[in-house]
């Protein structure tokens, strides 16, 4: 996996992010209690350990998108110091999160519209899959088996259309210039 900046993960959705955590982060091979302060851990136990979170942080190719997340997360707490996640403190999240306030509010509205339009693109999918497996059939007082094979067909094509359309505008606004 290569090393995404933070402007690649500034401008990525929520599941690609988390994808690319789930990829490559160097964290899933560390003991997970590194990233946290023990309940009653001492301040002087817990600089050392957050020291040496921050620096396993600082060679995972993951970090920018776990950095953004944390933000989008809303992680950390400017009472408390008691967690690194992509290689900041809990304290320099709350900061940096008021720095970009603005910026990462419309990334969260972005990521609640995304997962939105992720469900109606797996809902035409699964609906599309569906019908093409369907077999029409016939009982008495219904149309003529090849009746019911062109209104199916019809049907396929409307679902292949409505999900043509939400691909075509979802790639186009995320910075896909041709359908791939």
């Amino acid at each position: 996996m290569h090393r995404m900046t933070s402007t690649q993960a500034r401008r990525m959705r929520r599941p690609v992010l988390q994808a690319a955590i789930d990829a490559g982060a160097k964290c899933v091979q560390a003991d997970p209690d590194l990233f946290f302060r023990a309940d009653g851990e001492p301040p002087a136990t817990w600089q050392a350990q957050r020291a040496e979170a921050i620096r396993f942080c600082h060679g995972c190719p993951a970090r920018a998108a776990c950095e953004e997340l944390a933000l989008r997360d809303g992680d950390g707490n400017s009472r408390v110091d008691d967690l690194v996640r992509g290689g900041r403190s809990g304290s320099e999240l709350v900061a940096l999160r008021e720095l970009q306030a603005q910026r990462l509010a419309a990334a969260i509205t972005a990521d609640e519209a995304s997962d939105q339009e992720w469900k109606v693109l797996t809902g035409l999918a699964v609906e599309l899959g569906s019908e093409a497996r369907r077999i029409p059939a016939r009982s008495g007082g219904m149309p003529h088996q090849a009746v019911l094979l062109r209104q199916q067909g019809e049907r396929i094509a409307e679902l292949a259309a409505q999900l043509a359309v939400v691909r075509t505008a979802r790639r186009a606004r995320t910075g896909w210039e041709v359908a791939a």
